[in-house]
């Protein structure tokens, strides 16, 4: 295959591991595995301070070593876009690829393609987490129709994604390809040694709620949900790990209103890379009780780590987790989580389960994605 120099916008280190870093740093490894020249250009200012939920935008990890970042964007100033979208444009590359999630970005990554596809050469394929954003914000829709219009073609990862580009797009290419595993925090470890470096008891069974913590997520549904009394009489608690990016006093009432202080353990700091497989290899079951959503690389994270999952029919998400086969999928209700949950430990389905994982995985390769991505830039 020919080899191709590419350039990836979006969110990279020195900005925090979260899901859309993590996923572009990723994609530039396999880009190299491949054989191309790759280059990232993240931001100088992401978020101003004031519109940043968490407790910082930074990492505190080591640089990597192995990838070529570009600290250059800055999301609120003008000027900014046209020197970035200028110096891009004069490098020539041959594909261009944008991580696009929020319309908040829509006028800088936008005007960034704008001035780059004006070289005539430049192929610029945007990867969509969303178009119509969960937090609805006074004209999102407007802000994605200025950016979609900047695009030579699309990828999106849930199929409810594309249909939300193509109500605002129909000419430009445009495909679905699931994210790809997360397979680059490390091999799973025993469940035993996982649960000792987290401090757990190695008797009790863990239900696992991974991630930033937003209303849209419904951690208070599984709250509610594991108040359910079949679950007093199972050795099970629940986990929950990730940072509130919401004001985190509802839910610690609620703990305490249903009286589970002593079966919810709570690790709501920011959790680094590197810890990330002690998390997964000490639990029993993730949970993704969403109200609403498009896709989650949480799910691709459990797949790795072969993990079953419950999951809501929002979204793209009962697209990656076949119900009754590598978990479930259920309405975000908390009697109908309640009621899965119990049939997984009451029924010890986990082995059944994790058998199907590791098979249903293959699917979702690093690999496919590349070739979704070529085909939609230059067919």
């Amino acid at each position: 295959m020919e080899k191709r120099k590419v350039i990836i916008i979006g969110t990279a280190y020195p900005f925090r591991g979260g899901g859309i870093s993590t996923y572009n740093e990723r994609l530039a490894r396999a880009y190299q595995e491949r054989g191309d020249q790759v280059k990232i250009y993240t931001f100088s200012l992401q978020y101003p301070g004031f519109l940043f939920p968490g407790k910082t935008q930074y990492s505190t990890d080591a640089p990597p070593t192995d990838l070529n970042i570009k600290v250059a964007i800055n999301s609120v100033n003008p000027l900014n876009w046209l020197k970035v979208g200028r110096e891009i444009k004069k490098l020539n590359s041959d594909l261009i690829i944008i991580r696009y999630w929020m319309p908040f970005m829509a006028p800088c990554l936008g005007t960034i393609a704008r001035i780059i596809r004006k070289n005539k050469h430049s192929k610029v394929v945007a990867i969509t987490d969303n178009i119509i954003p969960h937090e609805k914000m006074p004209g999102g829709t407007l802000l994605s129709r200025y950016f979609v219009k900047s695009c030579d073609g699309f990828i999106a990862m849930s199929r409810a994604v594309l249909n939300d580009l193509r109500k605002l797009d129909k000419s430009r290419p445009s495909q679905f390809s699931p994210h790809p595993l997360y397979d680059n925090f490390g091999e799973a470890i025993p469940k035993t040694e996982a649960k000792t470096r987290l401090g757990l008891d190695k008797a009790t069974k863990y239900i696992l709620f991974f991630g930033f913590i937003r209303e849209y997520k419904g951690l208070d549904l599984l709250i509610k949900s594991f108040a359910d009394e079949r679950f007093r009489k199972l050795p099970v608690k629940l986990l929950v790990a990730g940072e509130f990016y919401i004001d985190e006093k509802p839910y610690l009432e609620l703990i305490d209103k249903l009286g589970l202080t002593d079966r919810v353990v709570l690790h709501t700091n920011f959790i680094p890379n590197d810890a990330i497989v002690n998390y997964f290899c000490a639990s029993d079951i993730v949970a993704q009780p969403y109200k609403e959503a498009t896709q989650s690389g949480v799910t691709q994270i459990a797949y790795h780590f072969d993990k079953p999952m419950l999951t809501t029919n929002v979204g793209g998400l009962s697209e990656m987790v076949p119900d009754g086969k590598v978990g479930y999928v259920v309405e975000p209700d908390s009697l109908q989580i309640a009621d899965a949950l119990f049939k997984y430990f009451s029924e010890n389905m986990e082995g059944e389960f994790v058998e199907n994982v590791r098979e249903e995985k293959k699917r979702f390769s690093w690999e496919i994605l590349l070739k979704s991505i070529d085909s939609v830039a230059f067919k």
